[in-house]
């Protein structure tokens, strides 16, 4: 994975924001190298991530999938067939057109990083503002702290993915 930016899509409004996001889903857009992960290895990351099978409270929460050409739309049908034969239960994910996506407020970006205001300002002296949320380490990083990955792997990409003669201290509380 190289990145991913929060947003909204699946809706019809113009510019949606948190405060109107009108008939859109609260999405995350994954910026992947297909040479390294796979798309049906995405959806099964999808799936294993979350319970589809009830109906969410509104459409701001629902259970997506948005595919950009015809193979993608049917490898999503197909994982989603899997998904109910293996879990013997319908499942609620609407799959359908990717359309227009809009990315969240900034402030909605990279939320676990985000909590550890020492990383931020780490982070901010090796990217510029506008690279921050952008780049695949702070995308990497914010995974870890939402709990994914050990600490020592997470070190070592975070060397080959940070520009040369730079570096971020991660110390867990």
């Amino acid at each position: 994975m190289l990145g991913t930016t929060v947003g909204y899509a699946g809706g019809s409004s113009e510019n949606p924001t948190y405060r109107d996001l009108g008939d859109h889903a609260e999405t995350v857009e994954i910026h992947y190298d297909p040479a390294v992960v796979s798309y049906k290895q995405l959806l099964d990351i999808f799936w294993k991530s979350h319970d589809s099978g009830s109906r969410s409270r509104s459409r701001q929460y629902m259970s997506a999938i948005f595919y950009h050409d015809d193979e993608q739309r049917k490898l999503a049908v197909e994982s989603m067939q899997q998904e109910e034969a293996r879990t013997h239960r319908k499942l609620y994910t609407e799959i359908s057109p990717a359309g227009r996506f809009y990315r969240a407020e900034d402030y909605h970006q990279k939320y676990y990083l985000r909590q550890r205001s020492d990383l931020v300002d780490q982070f901010r002296k090796v990217y510029p503002a506008e690279t921050f949320v952008d780049s695949t380490a702070a995308a990497r990083l914010n995974g870890f702290l939402a709990g994914y990955g050990s600490l020592t792997d997470l070190q070592k990409e975070l060397d080959a993915l940070l520009p040369p003669g730079k570096s971020v201290n991660v110390k867990l509380h």
